[in-house]
């Protein structure tokens, strides 16, 4: 269906290039910024017995090649694992977070705030007012085990268990597969999510899930048909059917690092299960609300792109296209 219409393939690749992806001088100032922090991280934590700081891994969008430009207030541009190994026993670890903040304070002595110093859920991030950029460091404790499995803390001091390594094979693996599209692809989408949001800013929809949605599609297809990662508008076509159709009401399990047989049965609104670890539903927090609300945004674009591949004329098509990607798409 998509095929026919103005806005095509091309066309998205071409705003996916300009208006999507980081510039590759973008890239590699992220790059620069986060192999000072690791520098300089390393020498203070050795400097502080606290912890033992066994490796630092980059992690997230950036080491898998799906971030995108980053509005001003959204999330990090880069993300670092930092993993430790308590040296005392009575060490709370609910005391991980701001230990790790005062550790990167120190790294950047007086040229910065306490401001640009932001504790997470799960991270430290660090605001770069030159630059702008902006960098969460996630302390991880180490297990010991291979493939650096360990356990992230939240402010709480629970414990979640992943896997730096694995994460990043789950998606190259994949990614080798199916070529460039399928980065692209996910790239297109979280541009879709971003300017959802922004239109309604109660909408819930972290970036790991359509990641997850995509990684299911490519292993099992849609309703009888390959996802066609070299077709974008066709694709992005078949992620948002898959949502509306589903209601994300199917659980999503992967069998990469664990026998599905592991997960636990549970009754959250969406089940949407993390390749490295059986017991973390990455979807838990969302309620039948916030289900619905996504299931809904998704028919609203489905619809759009419906429309916009037998729109008569291509200003007709690129309106319809701008409802998913806002006024910065140019279109055929």
């Amino acid at each position: 269906m998509a095929g026919e219409s103005h806005v095509n393939h091309k066309v998205l690749a071409k705003h996916a290039e300009n208006k999507v992806n980081v510039p590759r001088d973008d890239a590699k100032e992220r790059r620069r910024q986060v192999n000072h922090l690791r520098e300089r991280l390393e020498s203070y934590i050795d400097d502080h017995p606290d912890y033992d700081l066994v490796k630092l891994r980059a992690s997230g969008s950036t080491a898998k090649h799906t971030a995108i430009k980053r509005r001003k207030g959204e999330g990090s541009d880069a993300d670092v694992a930092a993993y430790v190994r308590s040296c005392d026993p009575d060490t709370p670890e609910s005391d991980l977070l701001e230990w790790l903040r005062d550790r990167c304070i120190e790294v950047y002595g007086k040229t910065k705030v306490a401001d640009d110093f932001v504790i997470s859920q799960h991270a430290v991030g660090i605001t770069l007012r030159g630059s702008g950029l902006k960098i969460d460091v996630a302390p991880v404790l180490d297990t010991g085990e291979s493939d650096d499995k360990g356990y992230l803390i939240t402010r709480q001091g629970e414990r979640v268990l992943t896997s730096v390594t694995q994460h990043l094979e789950f998606i190259r693996t994949r990614k080798g597969k199916a070529g460039p599209g399928y980065a692209e692809l996910i790239r297109l989408l979280k541009a879709w999510i971003r300017e959802s949001k922004r239109l309604d800013p109660d909408l819930r929809c972290k970036s790991f899930l359509l990641e997850l949605i995509v990684a299911h599609l490519w292993d099992n297809g849609w309703n009888g048909e390959s996802l066609e990662v070299d077709d974008y508008p066709r694709a992005i076509e078949q992620v948002l059917a898959y949502i509306v159709r589903t209601g994300l009401k199917s659980p999503i399990v992967f069998d990469d690092f664990y026998d599905p047989a592991d997960v636990l049965t549970t009754y959250e609104a969406i089940q949407v299960w993390d390749p490295v670890n059986p017991e973390n539903n990455v979807a838990s927090s969302y309620t039948e609300h916030d289900r619905q609300r996504l299931v809904d945004q998704a028919a609203t674009s489905l619809d759009e792109i419906s429309w916009a591949a037998t729109a008569p004329t291509k200003g007709d098509a690129n309106d319809a296209w701008r409802t998913l990607f806002g006024p910065s798409f140019e279109g055929a």
